[in-house]
């Protein structure tokens, strides 16, 4: 498989994932199939997660970075491939030049977490730190390739791209036969376009639908004009699927065969990885948590069986913690409180007590005497409490105007 962007592109066919599937034996993992109960009891139907979370690097993007770089011709193998990512495409092309003998450079913006900096090195490529956010990374790669003549692989819009990312699609046919819905996380569209090519052709029925993060949906504006449109300032902790502008060539593909493209909230993401760590025992990262997002939001309207397709686990450490915090928020396990109390000796002792009484736990106290908001006798108190849930945190207030401590909203 070989294509040029200086060409109409061509489409993508069921013929090219297969070949791209058999290309791919021995490289990629085919990814295990677990059933989630407490996602099926939510839906009403059997909700199956699709590990791509567990695939080699870390997500899907091995798959069409392999497949792309395969087909490159001799000449252009020798001049050795270029990518830009934040993360997993980086790893993904690292590996898979690695593994073909292909000399590789990534540019990586300067925020790039170090865990993923060190993975694509240690896949063998040869990294780059430029710019702040992705788009001067991409501007810095796309002139690398223009200057030393090597080619450069996109993420998401090219055929070889999107067709071994479709292998995804067949494997999810033969592990769970009877799927009605298949739920995927869309950023430049590679994923869900490859997922739909091979689905629609051997099971038009099965439903698809794609889940773009709600400060990043790119997708429903441009599905609207009927081509790719741009949005400004793209907004999400999901990295994986945080794209400014859907692809050209996986675009087409998803306006045909996609049923419909849903968005997500920050705080659904939250939850949605917070479930798959408590109740899945899965690592994934926000942009992988997608679907699962979708089906929180409203777990009525996928007729099932559903696959949810955890596309990458390669979540920064550091936003995870941020990221369980607020999932944890979320879900009203985090209570926030602000009070007002007489300034004397065993006062701060007097309140804990009733916290503990309602079985709170104080995560961290904030005690603040010198403020000229408050008078001579007062003290402010700001307490971050771990709570049991809703119902707890209504309790916990309750309790804490019942002893007539004065509770600021």
């Amino acid at each position: 498989m070989n294509y040029s962007t200086s060409h109409s592109p061509r489409s993508v066919t069921l013929d090219d994932v297969r070949g791209a599937r058999k290309m791919l034996s021995g490289v990629a993992r085919v990814t295990a199939m677990e059933g989630s109960r407490h996602l099926s009891q939510l839906v009403g139907a059997p909700v199956h997660l699709k590990c791509e979370n567990l695939q080699r690097t870390g997500s899907f993007k091995l798959r069409g970075a392999y497949v792309r770089i395969a087909g490159l011709l001799p000449e252009e193998r020798a001049a050795g491939v270029v990518a830009a990512s934040a993360g997993n495409h980086a790893q993904g092309v690292a590996l898979a030049s690695s593994l073909l003998g292909v000399h590789a450079t990534v540019f990586m913006p300067n925020g790039a977490p170090l865990p993923k900096i060190s993975a694509t090195r240690e896949y063998g490529a040869e990294v780059r730190l430029h710019g702040q956010v992705v788009d001067e990374t991409l501007a810095a790669a796309q002139e690398y390739a223009e200057r030393t003549g090597a080619v450069f692989i996109h993420p998401f819009d090219h055929p070889d791209v999107i067709a071994g990312q479709g292998t995804v699609g067949l494997e999810i046919l033969e592990q769970c036969p009877e799927v009605g819905t298949i739920v995927v996380g869309i950023g430049g569209g590679g994923l869900a376009a490859g997922i739909a090519v091979a689905v629609k052709a051997l099971r038009p029925d099965v439903r698809i639908v794609g889940v773009q993060a709600e400060g990043s949906a790119a997708y429903p504006p441009s599905l609207a004009a009927g081509r790719p449109v741009a949005i400004r300032h793209p907004a999400t902790m999901a990295d994986g699927i945080k794209v400014g502008r859907p692809g050209d060539v996986p675009f087409r593909i998803v306006a045909e065969s996609v049923d419909e493209v849903r968005t997500v909230t920050e705080d659904q993401l939250s939850a949605a990885l917070l479930l798959c760590l408590e109740r899945a025992k899965l690592v994934v990262e926000p942009a992988g948590a997608s679907p699962v997002a979708a089906l929180l939001g409203e777990p009525h309207a996928f007729p099932g069986p559903v696959v949810a397709v955890l596309s990458g686990g390669n979540v920064d450490p550091v936003l995870l913690q941020r990221v369980l915090r607020h999932g944890m928020a979320a879900q009203g396990r985090y209570l926030a409180v602000r009070l007002r109390l007489t300034d004397r000796p065993g006062a701060l002792a007097t309140l804990l007590g009733v916290l503990s009484v309602v079985d709170a736990n104080v995560l961290d106290v904030s005690h603040v005497r010198t403020d000229p908001r408050l008078g001579l006798t007062e003290a402010e108190v700001e307490l971050h409490l771990e709570t049991k849930g809703p119902a707890h945190c209504v309790e916990v207030g309750q309790a804490l105007r019942e002893a007539g401590y004065t509770v600021i909203d």
